[in-house]
């Protein structure tokens, strides 16, 4: 049975806006009650899980390197619920590197994480690209007593510790997601090195008074006449505020 302290870090995870108040967690035999405890000694209740509910959770992790990828995350999101992730709300997911070992929503999710419950990613590059890390995933695995599943691929340390097979084939999963990595990142610095070779210019072409956006320049009446401020202005063009501080400077030294 899950163990009270367990039940108020999962609520708070789910709840972080109650983190320092005052809650009171009552075991009414079938589950735990989450109540809030008001200045005037008043219950007010939050939320009631059962045993059922919140023993041996399903969890899938997504993970894509770049924004630009939203549909291939989109795509990671469907397979983890035909794996057998029955809610969105346990499925955690972001857009950071696989190479980054402190990923935020990837600790969120071994923080929440209880013994005899199960992590699904579709591929172990999602996990990550880095052989070390996946060793110290595999001992995260080990020392929680859950299940991992990659795809079809089941490692169960939910009882057992992992076997020296299951282990090595691992490692050789990781070894093929760290050299695709390589190669990749070895195949983009050749690309650069070949454009600057042939004179091309990279990176984000240069903006001058003279090539400012078009629909700046017609909102940019707006602005001084005072209809729009700097943060309207960037929800316009759908851009950040230095940005349009940067226009407007190139603009204004134009005039």
């Amino acid at each position: 049975m899950i163990s009270e302290e367990a039940m108020l870090k999962r609520f708070y995870l789910q709840n972080p806006n109650y983190i320092g108040k005052d809650i009171e967690i009552v075991n009414d035999g079938d589950g735990y009650t989450i109540n809030l405890i008001k200045k005037n000694g008043k219950k007010e209740w939050l939320r009631t899980y059962r045993y059922e509910d919140v023993e041996n959770r399903i969890y899938g992790y997504a993970r894509c390197s770049t924004n630009e990828s939203r549909q291939d995350i989109d795509r990671q999101k469907r397979e983890l619920k035909a794996l057998g992730v029955l809610h969105d709300e346990f499925i955690y997911w972001e857009y950071e590197s696989g190479t980054k070992t402190d990923r935020k929503e990837f600790q969120k999710l071994l923080d929440v994480i209880e013994p005899g419950d199960t992590i699904i990613v579709t591929e172990v590059s999602r996990l990550t690209r880095s052989t070390k890390h996946l060793c110290e995933i595999m001992q995260i695995v080990q020392d929680k007593k859950i299940k991992l599943v990659i795809g079809s691929f089941v490692v169960d340390c939910s009882a057992d510790e992992i076997d020296p097979m299951t282990k090595g084939m691992l490692m050789m999963w990781g070894v093929f997601a760290e050299m695709e990595r390589d190669i990749i990142s070895q195949r983009v610095k050749s690309g650069i090195e070949n454009a600057r070779t042939k004179g091309k210019k990279l990176g984000r072409p240069k903006v001058d008074a003279s090539s400012l956006p078009d629909k700046f320049v017609k909102c940019y009446s707006m602005y001084k006449s005072g209809n729009i401020n700097v943060t309207d202005f960037a929800n316009l063009l759908g851009c950040s505020r230095t940005t349009i501080y940067k226009y407007i400077a190139l603009k204004e030294g134009e005039e």
